[in-house]
């Protein structure tokens, strides 16, 4: 009986180090490939100087850009655009992303209201993370 146990016991381990592992790279592998692909329409279309130019133009978005040049980057829970990626699906979720992107899309959202579900989900230090990588994104 006791060594029924004992495979049952390494069974469950394994099985959820398995788990954990295809739970990490799988969104650490979602979140490169949606950064590259949005990286590389912005640039192939040239729409990151209409970008600059939208965040410029908009008082929230400006702020939002003045607030990341002035935050203490050796501070933040996370620095590049992957991980940010990854902790973003991990705390909203792929689905409400993407129904956030469409409801955007189509108008019947405001970004006002993607900001709030931003910041029910994430904390204050990585919104402050997410401002700083978009800064270094757009000007640098």
């Amino acid at each position: 009986m006791s060594r029924w146990i004992k495979f049952m016991v390494v069974a469950v381990v394994l099985l959820g180090a398995i788990g954990y592992g295809v739970y990490y790279f799988g969104t650490n592998l979602a979140s490169e490939k949606l950064m590259d692909a949005v990286t590389t329409e912005l640039e192939t279309s040239g729409q990151i100087e209409e970008v600059k130019k939208y965040v410029e133009s908009d008082p929230m978005l400006k702020q939002f850009i003045e607030e990341a040049e002035a935050a203490d980057q050796s501070q933040l829970p996370f620095t590049t655009k992957e991980e940010a990626t990854r902790v973003v699906i991990e705390k909203v979720g792929m689905t409400e992303l993407t129904d956030l992107a469409k409801r955007y899309q189509e108008g019947t959202i405001t970004k006002e209201e993607i900001l709030l579900t931003l910041q029910e989900n994430l904390t204050e230090e990585e919104i402050t993370a997410l401002k700083v990588i978009a800064f270094k994104e757009l000007y640098q």
